[in-house]
């Protein structure tokens, strides 16, 4: 069988969902899957930018990081979305991205693919579960198939999120937990696309 499409794409300010993002890739590669790690374009206005020096440079560090376009989600077999939690709700700046998307979803394009998400925030209760449904919510509208990481691994129990991958921002970069819960939400949602694609070559 041919393997698993999957696109990565996310949005990152000052970087932990980027870190996250790449472990997510690494999950999925190990897992056999072809991967496309794309982040969304940034518009947010140069000034806010520049008085944050993370931000600033986040943004340099990533500059060969391709944009995410409409092919990749056509090509996908699998999805993977990465956003920070902004009041419970995922960044506008994916948010400005997912909403080009309607032709896709009108032509039926992005209808019955495998979707999942990760998140970081600034606390603990930053709004990291509503974010990941919030995102939900558009799968449901696509007709995608949303596949959690549930507490299907051991990594979950310690990471404490079966909605998906998430990480608290001022504890520092993301840690080895959330790195492997990460991989491990990227290889249940590489497999689950595996057999949806196997049965549908054999139909």
């Amino acid at each position: 069988m041919e393997p698993v499409n999957v696109a990565i794409i996310y949005y990152s300010a000052t970087g932990n969902v980027h870190t996250l993002a790449q472990a997510v890739a690494e999950g999925a590669e190990k897992a056999g899957a072809q991967v496309r790690l794309r982040k969304v374009a940034e518009t947010a206005p140069d000034a806010a930018i520049g008085a944050n020096p993370a931000w600033v440079e986040h943004r340099a560090a990533t500059t060969d990081v391709a944009e995410a376009t409409h092919d990749d989600l056509s090509w996908a077999d699998a999805v993977l979305f990465g956003t920070p939690s902004r009041f419970g709700n995922p960044a506008s700046q994916l948010r400005a991205f997912i909403d080009t998307t309607g032709p896709l979803w009108f032509a039926g394009k992005i209808a019955g693919k495998v979707f999942s998400a990760f998140t970081a925030s600034n606390t603990a209760h930053g709004g990291q579960e509503s974010t990941i449904l919030a995102l939900s919510n558009t799968f449901y509208h696509w007709g995608g198939i949303i596949v959690p990481p549930g507490y299907t691994d051991p990594i979950q129990f310690q990471s404490g999120n079966p909605y998906g991958t998430s990480h608290v921002a001022t504890e520092g970069a993301p840690g080895e937990v959330a790195l492997q819960a990460a991989r491990h939400q990227a290889r249940r949602v590489v497999d689950t696309a595996a057999a949806l694609k196997a049965g549908r070559n054999e139909i």
